[in-house]
């Protein structure tokens, strides 16, 4: 009797049909049915053994925990990202565009910690979970050769020994060479490329993607090495291949960044042993990606002080305050219908407050063409930064600037009110440690705020309108009202 069985599994969803259709009746995506074959349920089970023991279910405080101290990570903005460093037997997921940085980032990880810096940290770390002591770093190439990966590393001036390299897709010659070199860190570029004898699919399948990946994190856990995979992306920029992927693992990171900017952003979408706020700050260097430890700073390397339509925002990305330039442009449309454009922050957002200025502080855009750019490449997406986006409008506008020792925090309501914004105290305290010696803030938050940085003045304002009229300087023009 066959074992195994055709069925059409969604890339997406995961979901398997027994025949082929044009849509997926599950997820309602068009053309993601794969023709696999699939096990049956005593295969994919395997031969039984002694294993029911260890699964016996325990008392919650009778659990051990100990042992499971993070493994210090040098390299400062990944560290933030992770929580603090690696856990021991986790498994990360790294995933973005192509040619963003993920294998540069990753090998300068395992050159991190392959180095003498770290090796006591990470031996110690270890120790305590498992007895692997100081072994290598194993990187795990399928789509690239050994020799190319060598250039990659005379490139980022990396000589360690301590790193092997593996250029093999097979998923059983990988997991005989983890066990025998014992690795304190393996690294696999990446998953999609990787298959397995015992799964009758091509490489890239749904089923080879989702087996081989739980076969690897498998063995991650059984012996607590950490384990990174980076993941290929998809045109509309999701995961590729199938969904559970990223619940399977422990932390799913995403590496972005515009093509013709330097700035590359780390975010965490998933994270279990960390916060899913943080975000890191890497500059694509010639040596590879170099951290920003001031993310402020280097966004507003290149601003132009008194220049109109352009206002300073003050947002937060986790638990890191970040201030950034927002450029408006308004000019006369030559379209009947006028256009509205967003780069970096959400197009409906830019509609809602555009809609504010015209209604409440008798903002003629009804005729203008309206385009709003975040400086640096940086995605912009919580409500603190309405006041800054509004006043960067009104000022291009008006073609009054912003007073250049300003910055702005607040969010904008549909009744042109200002609303109070969360962490105040932190955002205050990142601008008077650029030079800004104003920050201008919703009323309701200005009258609570005790004490402020020294040498800086909190305004508060309870309308759009009256924000405008303490940022903006020199004469409006005669398009005001």
């Amino acid at each position: 009797m066959s074992k195994t069985k055709t069925r059409y599994v969604c890339s997406v969803c995961g979901s398997a049909q027994p025949k082929w259709q044009g849509k997926c009746p599950d997820c309602g995506e068009w053309n993601t049915l794969v023709e696999t074959v699939i096990q049956d349920a005593a295969a994919r089970r395997g031969p039984s053994g002694p294993s029911g023991a260890a699964a016996a279910p325990q008392p919650l405080p009778d659990i051990p925990a100990d042992g499971y101290e993070r493994i210090p990570v040098p390299i400062g903005e990944l560290s933030r990202v992770l929580g603090g460093g690696i856990v021991p037997g986790s498994v990360v997921l790294i995933s973005g565009d192509p040619g963003i940085g993920k294998s540069t980032l990753l090998l300068q990880l395992c050159a991190a910690l392959a180095g003498d810096g770290s090796a006591v940290a990470l031996r110690q770390a270890q120790d305590a979970t498992s007895s692997r002591g100081e072994g290598p770093v194993l990187y795990i190439s399928g789509e690239e050769s050994a020799a190319q990966i060598k250039l990659r590393a005379e490139r980022l001036a990396i000589t360690t020994p301590n790193i092997l390299v593996l250029a093999d897709t097979h998923l059983e010659s990988i997991a005989a060479h983890i066990e025998k070199t014992q690795p304190r860190l393996v690294v696999v570029d990446s998953v999609q490329s990787i298959y397995s004898d015992a799964i009758p699919s091509g490489a890239g399948s749904v089923t080879q993607v989702r087996d081989c990946s739980a076969q690897l994190l498998r063995l991650a856990k059984s012996q607590t090495f950490p384990l990174f995979l980076v993941g290929h992306v998809t045109k509309e920029g999701a995961i590729a291949g199938p969904r559970v992927l990223e619940h399977m693992v422990d932390t799913v990171l995403y590496l972005e960044g515009e093509r013709f900017h330097s700035f590359r952003l780390l975010r965490s979408a998933k994270n279990r042993f960390g916060s899913t706020n943080e975000v890191g700050v890497f500059e694509m260097a010639e040596r590879g990606m170099a951290e920003v430890r001031n993310p402020s700073e280097a966004f507003l390397a290149e601003r132009l002080p008194n220049s109109a339509g352009s206002a300073i925002a003050v947002t937060m990305e986790g638990t890191r305050p970040i201030l950034v330039e927002i450029q408006a442009l308004t000019s006369a449309t030559t379209f009947a219908q006028p256009r509205r454009t967003a780069n970096g922050v959400d197009f409906n957002r830019l509609l809602l407050i555009a809609a504010v200025l015209s209604k409440r502080s008798r903002i003629r855009l009804a005729d203008q063409d309206v385009f709003v750019n975040v400086v640096g490449g940086l995605e912009v997406a919580e409500p603190a930064a309405d006041l800054a986006i509004a006043t960067a409008i009104a000022s291009s506008a008006r073609n009054r600037p912003v007073a250049a020792d300003l910055a702005l925090v607040g969010e904008v309501g549909l009744s042109g009110e200002l609303r109070s914004v969360g962490q105040l105290p932190r955002r205050l305290n990142e601008a008077a440690k650029l030079g800004f010696t104003r920050v201008l803030v919703p009323k309701s938050v200005a009258r609570k705020l005790e004490h402020p940085p020294a040498g800086l003045e909190v305004l508060g304002a309870r309308t759009l309108h009256e924000a405008l009229e303490i940022a903006l300087v020199g004469e409006a023009a005669s398009q005001a009202d």
